[in-house]
């Protein structure tokens, strides 16, 4: 059984490989700035709370893995597609303020100095279709959450030589738990796969859900 993964995340796809599953991954292309600014329109409170956020992003990522153009730009064809379609996606929050990804530098300097010796929020939402058999069954999906702490005595130079690495700049909340970031984290409370951008257990229980074996998944 086949995971095809919507996302280029080094992350996600890092996590899928160390558990025992090589997906197909694909870019699936979506316009994120667009769609949440769309939904935050709609929404009774103006914007979106970071949950929501996240789950609205990992649906149209997964289910870009049913449009036929998304996946020609990666050799398949919808009637290839046979197995679970994951989408996911990250943002930090802190102080009710939510985060992407900073992509410049000064606006990742920005968060390290007022986030560090404080805690956060990482939710990482995720979609996961049901196409086995290269027919759309069914689709779950829901959202973690983890509480980062951050240690309180970084330094401004330690901040400026992260970024000059130029790794805060892709992530979610300016920071990773699995590399050059994972230094300046004290301690974590709830599922640490939450903060790489992908629960392996509330994958697990989504597959299940849809009839899925977890097991049946592993081809590493």
């Amino acid at each position: 059984m086949r995971l095809y993964l919507a996302s280029t995340s080094p992350a996600r796809l890092a996590t899928l490989r160390a558990v025992g599953i090589e997906p197909i991954a694909f870019a699936p292309g979506v316009d994120e700035e667009r769609a949440v600014d769309a939904a935050a329109a709609a929404h009774p409170e103006g914007r979106l709370p970071a949950d929501e956020m996240v789950q609205l992003l990992a649906r149209l990522k997964a289910e870009a893995g049913l449009d036929p153009a998304v996946l020609g730009d990666a050799g398949l064809a919808p009637a290839e597609v046979d197995g679970f379609i994951l989408g996911g996606d990250s943002a930090f929050e802190l102080d009710g303020t939510v985060f992407g990804k900073p992509h410049e530098p000064a606006i990742a300097r920005e968060r390290w100095l007022a986030q560090r010796g404080r805690s956060g929020v990482l939710h990482s939402g995720h979609w996961l279709i049901d196409h086995r058999g290269g027919r759309l069954n069914g689709a779950v999906g829901r959202a973690s959450r983890a509480t980062v702490h951050f240690a309180d005595d970084i330094e401004t130079a330690e901040i400026d030589a992260y970024i000059a690495t130029g790794e805060p700049l892709k992530v979610a909340g300016a920071f990773t738990i699995d590399s050059k970031g994972a230094g300046f984290i004290d301690r974590i409370e709830g599922d640490p796969h939450t903060v790489v951008g992908l629960s392996v257990p509330l994958l697990r229980k989504l597959v299940h859900e849809l009839g899925g074996r977890w097991t049946d998944l592993w081809n590493r």
